[in-house]
Formats: C-alpha cells, sequence, structure tokens
C-alpha cells in the first residue's frame, strides 16, 4: 500500500479545519481548499498552524497532487471537484473516518444517527456519561468535529474516552473502516432526498452505513416502531446486539428498562413522547457504559434541551411559548404537535420543500386553536389547512407573528414555533428564527422566564 504523505481537504467549516488540525500534527502535509469564503476565525487556525490553504475557489491540479482526500459531508458526489478526484482514482475519506482510525485505541465510540432528534439525544447522552463521572466528551455533527475531539485527547492523552457524536446521512456515506461501539438509530423520514436521486431507501441506505462495520461486540439501538427502519433494515446487521425500543417501553412518561428498572420524566424538560423515545435510547447507552441508574435520573432531571428544539423560551400572562425553529420538515413538526397538552397557536410556514401536511391534519384538528403563518408564500399552509375550520392569519417576520399569536392566545393555552419549513426566506437560517423568535417573546411587556 503507497503511504500517505500529503492530503488535501475539501471545505473548511469545522469539519474540514478540524481534519486539517490533526492532520497537521500527524505529520502530513496538508493542503485546504473551499470554494466558499473562510470564516475569519477558521483562518485564522490555520495560518497559525501553518496550514496551507485557498479560499474562495479549488485549484484542481494542487488538489489532485494529494495521496488521500478528505472532503466536506456537504460536498455531493455530482460536484466537479469531486469527479476530478474520482477520475484520478485518489482515495477519499470523510472527516469522522479520518478521526476514528487515529482515535486513542482504548476509547469508545456511542454514533447517533437519525432524520430527528439527533442533536437532543446526542446532547442528553453526553450529560448522563458526564453526570455518572464517565470521561465523555461530545461533538461530530454538533459543536467539535470528531476529528478536533481525537487530536485533544492525542495531545493530552485521555485512552479511556468516550466520544459520543452525531453523524449525519452525509458524513456516513464516506465512511470505510468507522464502527461505533454503540450505534443508534432513531427513525428515518423523508429528508435531503435531492441528495439521493429523490429516491428514500437511497437516503436509508446512508443511515444503515452506522452498522455496516460493527462487531459482535456491538450493539446497534433502533426505533422498533419506525416503519421505514423496518422495511429497509438490512439482512445483514452484525452487531451482537440488537435493542428495537417500542412505545411500550416509554409510556406514561416512564421509561421502563427491562422489567426492574424505570426512569421517571416528570421532572425533565423533555416534553412529549418523541423526546421520552430519545431519552430510552440515551439511557440505554449509557447503562451498557457503566453509568449508575442513580446518577442516570439526575442526569434526565438536570438536562436542558438545545435551543430551537421544544425550548420553553417563558411563560406570559399565562401563555407557554414553545421555539422549535429547528422543525423544518413535517415529521418533526408531528411530534411537536403530538406533545402539547394544552389549546395551542401554531406558527408555522418558511420556505416550503413541497410538504405534505395531511399527516397533520387530525392534530390540527385536536391540538390548535389557530394558525400563524410565518414566510414570504404562505400559499401552500393556506391551502392545506384552509378547511380545518381554523382561524389563520399571515405575517411576514418573527415579531409580527409573536404579535399575533400574543393577541390569540389566553391563559393557560400555548404558543408553539414549529414551522416545518425551511427558514431562508426571511432568516440566515433555523437558529436565526428562533433567536429572532424568542427576543420577540421576551420583548413582550410581562416576561417571566422559565427557570
Amino acid at each position: 500500500m503507497k503511504q500517505i504523505k500529503s492530503i488535501a481537504i475539501l471545505g473548511a467549516g469545522e469539519s474540514g479545519t478540524g481534519a486539517a488540525l490533526l492532520a497537521n500534527w500527524l505529520g502530513y502535509a496538508v493542503f485546504v481548499s473551499d470554494k466558499n469564503a473562510i470564516k475569519p476565525e477558521f483562518q485564522a487556525e490555520l495560518e497559525a498552524a501553518g496550514i496551507e490553504f485557498e479560499s474562495g475557489e479549488h485549484t484542481i491540479e494542487q488538489i489532485l497532487k494529494a495521496d488521500t482526500i478528505i472532503k466536506s459531508p456537504g460536498i455531493p458526489e455530482k460536484a466537479p471537484v469531486m469527479q476530478a478526484i474520482r477520475a484520478k482514482g485518489i482515495p477519499v475519506l470523510g472527516e469522522i473516518e479520518f478521526a476514528w482510525q487515529h482515535r486513542p485505541r482504548a476509547s469508545k465510540v456511542v454514533a447517533i444517527t437519525g432524520s430527528n432528534g439527533k442533536t437532543t439525544t446526542t446532547g442528553l447522552t453526553h450529560h448522563l456519561l458526564e453526570t455518572a463521572g464517565l470521561p465523555a466528551v461530545v461533538g461530530g455533527n454538533i459543536g467539535h468535529a470528531f476529528a478536533r475531539l481525537v487530536l485533544l485527547d492525542l495531545q493530552n492523552p485521555a485512552p479511556e474516552r468516550i466520544y459520543v457524536v452525531e453523524v449525519s446521512s452525509f458524513q456516513l456515506e464516506d465512511i470505510l473502516q468507522f464502527r461505533p461501539e454503540i450505534g443508534v438509530l432513531l427513525n428515518i423520514t423523508p429528508d435531503h432526498l435531492d441528495r439521493y436521486d429523490y429516491k428514500l431507501e437511497n437516503y436509508a441506505r446512508a443511515k444503515f452505513q452506522i452498522t455496516i462495520n460493527q462487531r459482535q461486540s456491538d450493539i446497534f439501538i433502533y426505533n422498533g416502531d419506525d416503519p421505514e427502519i423496518l422495511k429497509f433494515m438490512p439482512e445483514q446487521v452484525n452487531a451482537g446486539k440488537k435493542i428495537a425500543l417500542k412505545a411500550a417501553d416509554y409510556k406514561n412518561g416512564v421509561l421502563h428498562i427491562g422489567q426492574e428498572l424505570q426512569f421517571n420524566m416528570a421532572s425533565t424538560k423533555l416534553r412529549g413522547p418523541h423526546n421520552h423515545f430519545n431519552a430510552l435510547c440515551a439511557v440505554h447507552a449509557a447503562l451498557v457504559l457503566g453509568a449508575d441508574p442513580a446518577k442516570i435520573q439526575a442526569g434526565l432531571e438536570s438536562f436542558n434541551p438545545p435551543a430551537h428544539r421544544m425550548e420553553v423560551v417563558a411563560t406570559v400572562n399565562g401563555v407557554t411559548w414553545i421555539n422549535d425553529s429547528k422543525a423544518t420538515n413535517v415529521d418533526a413538526v408531528f411530534y411537536a404537535l403530538k406533545a402539547m397538552d394544552q389549546p395551542t397557536v401554531w406558527i408555522v410556514g418558511g420556505q416550503d420543500k413541497g410538504n405534505d401536511y395531511t399527516p397533520l391534519q387530525a392534530l390540527v384538528q385536536q391540538k390548535v386553536k389557530a394558525i400563524v403563518c410565518m414566510g414570504l408564500d404562505n400559499q401552500p399552509i393556506l391551502t392545506a389547512f384552509k378547511d380545518a375550520g381554523k382561524a389563520i392569519v399571515e405575517t411576514r417576520s418573527a415579531v409580527e407573528a409573536v404579535q399575533t399569536s400574543n393577541r390569540l392566545a389566553a391563559q393557560g393555552e400555548t404558543v408553539l414555533l414549529s414551522p416545518a419549513c425551511a427558514s431562508f426566506d426571511l432568516f440566515k437560517n433555523y437558529e436565526d428564527r428562533g433567536d429572532q423568535f424568542r427576543q420577540a417573546v421576551l420583548s413582550l411587556t410581562v416576561n417571566i422566564p422559565i427557570t
């Protein structure tokens, strides 16, 4: 096998920069190329490490000199630079693959994927392990790149580290040997289908890559009620222990582990059955890794869900305001509405992705008091719910949506931002949408924050 001496890295976001820093520390000649402008903070890191890079272009000739390519998960195979690389036959790795190959050998990896709930489940798993006193760090598709975490541990050895990593379908496309000791698949719903030739089976195949290298000593935790998981489950899953979690395992606000062990969700901030399922996955992983059950219960109660995911912003004049801006597809909204136990003013809308709102019709009848559209083109929503018998109001900003919802909601009711759409018509991204929503709520006359 040819010895690798030089590496070209495509993309200089957190993933690419983390990979570049790790490769540079390992002694490779590194060249970083990003077709878009590299953010100043990443440029500064590359410059400080003495790593050669280019910003705003791909110099194909320079890239093709490398022995190996590490590519950003956001770069599709159809991109011209990838076509040139494939034509020359240069090996291509993903950042999580590269990090995994150089991790401390005594470490363990918990990898979590799914269409919805990845970030909450990843953050909660890490929190439970940390609360239990275990040496866990969190990253991957959230926070720090896996490669950056590995670099920190190589520089300051922590051989028994537990890496809890969120992994996307894009990242899983580019693995070769990556093998989590615990793999978690939460759900599969249509998403990113433009990347997968508009075929759900191609997207599902990428998700199931999480199991491809598992061994008999490894564990695969999955949603045993998810029809797409059951439909596309490979005939051969190598994990020695497969744990299918079902609704009966997390009913009435209690998580059930076998016949004896139970965890109460009543005093946690995790709302709704979907989050109780996410918690059950995290609890299973924590128990396997040796966490004490009493400390797991304490961790469940002290966990604060990440922003923009069923985030309780405040109670104002008896109205509860919830920021679920991350809910950018119908499936995520389905679970958010299902979790509502009070009459709800639903803020929905944005850049529609060809949504089919049919699955929401019954929940809208049961749970929703009024609909507030927040987008430049609200016609798909107006058409979908015109016969629902609900008040529907159009707005064009977060402030207008909040002020309108404040007039519609009464004491003891809830206002839920759960858009079902992308954010790019009015906002930079879903975080910006959620931040503007939160600020508008906190600007209301009377504000009593939830603590």
